[in-house]
């Protein structure tokens, strides 16, 4: 390996130390950068860089069209959204990312989420806390899942994993994705007619241009007024504004965040600031993904990656992400791969 190997990591407040520590002990120069880094910072930091790993941190074309010597970037999480993929393409540089060492992870966090909502834990966690205890009152009453209705947008892996665990509760289980090739429950092709059907909503797909703003004003006009939302997946699918209006005017009976447009969350000068103080939301700082079990393959796989940029090897793509798929130079498609 080359001794002068440049390696940058943004997004170092989620920490990877045994990558950090490998890619070290290969004798690379690891520079690791907050996710606050700005455009202008990144660059400067990349025009000698061989090997970018990044997670949230926007990776902008003027970036990538900056850094002459980058030879991969290997997002260690999932979405590719905060990537331009076609100013890599342009440059022939490839992308992959680590598509499915959480997808079990997610699934169990969503349905923590969905129990949450049902069983009322923020307002009775909250009333224990500061009383002590609380007695059986018509405004602790819960709900049951056992002939609720769950519909998943996006049934891929995580959704399908969700769509089972929903099934062991016996509930119904409802579907829409225009992508997939099969799926648990009943398929429907209209949004809006699921979503009139449903109990509970969980959001499973991917981010994109025709996903963006996808349950805005008018989806949520067509909700039950006791429905609840849950969002795993990224906080721009959801029309947020309408999101907050649709909670504080009672159109839904509650929701339930992991994901954010704006990432951080913060309890003042947020546009979801007010979420907070609702009983009826939790809201989670996205660590839904965020396990020992789940760190670990996505370090191990991460390493994996890293491994064929550095040796030179064509780059691996689990993916089925069309974004990911289209690229022509420097990968290799894993048959049987991630939709």
């Amino acid at each position: 390996m080359k001794s002068n190997l440049k390696i940058v990591r943004t997004d170092r407040e989620l920490e990877m130390s045994h990558v950090d520590a490998s890619l070290r002990e290969l004798g690379a120069t690891l520079v690791t950068l907050p996710e606050s880094i700005t455009e202008r910072e990144l660059t400067q930091e990349l025009v000698d860089a061989d090997l970018l790993l990044t997670c949230y941190t926007k990776i902008s074309r003027a970036v990538i069209e900056s850094s002459p010597r980058l030879r991969a970037i290997i997002k260690f999480g999932v979405g590719v959204d905060a990537i331009d993929i076609l100013a890599a393409q342009e440059r022939s540089l490839p992308v992959v990312n680590i598509p499915d060492y959480a997808e079990e992870t997610v699934a169990e966090g969503a349905f923590a989420l969905i129990l949450g909502l049902a069983k009322r834990f923020k307002p009775i966690q909250n009333a224990m806390q500061q009383d002590g205890w609380v007695w059986p009152e018509p405004r602790w009453l819960a709900n049951d899942l056992a002939g609720k209705t769950l519909g998943i947008v996006g049934v891929g892996r995580i959704g399908t994993k969700v769509a089972r665990m929903a099934g062991a509760f016996r509930m119904r289980v409802l579907g829409y994705d225009p992508h997939a090739t099969s799926m648990p429950g009943e398929r429907f092709a209209d949004l809006g007619e699921m979503l009139e059907e449903c109990d509970f909503v969980s959001i499973h797909c991917v981010l994109n241009e025709n996903t963006r703003g996808l349950i805005s004003e008018a989806e949520f006009s067509r909700m039950k007024l006791n429905a609840f939302l849950v969002n795993v997946s990224r906080g721009e699918i959801v029309d947020e504004a309408a999101l907050l209006r649709a909670l504080q005017t009672g159109r839904i009976a509650g929701a339930a965040l992991d994901v954010y447009g704006q990432e951080p969350l913060t309890k003042n000068g947020h546009p979801l600031s007010a979420l907070y103080t609702m009983d009826n939301v939790l809201v989670w700082p996205h660590l839904t993904f965020y396990t020992k079990e789940a760190m670990r393959r996505l370090e191990m796989e991460t390493l994996e990656r890293c491994m064929e940029a550095i040796e030179g090897r064509l780059l691996t793509v689990k993916s089925h992400d069309p974004r990911l798929r289209a690229q022509k130079f420097g990968v290799l498609f894993e048959p049987n791969s991630v939709c």
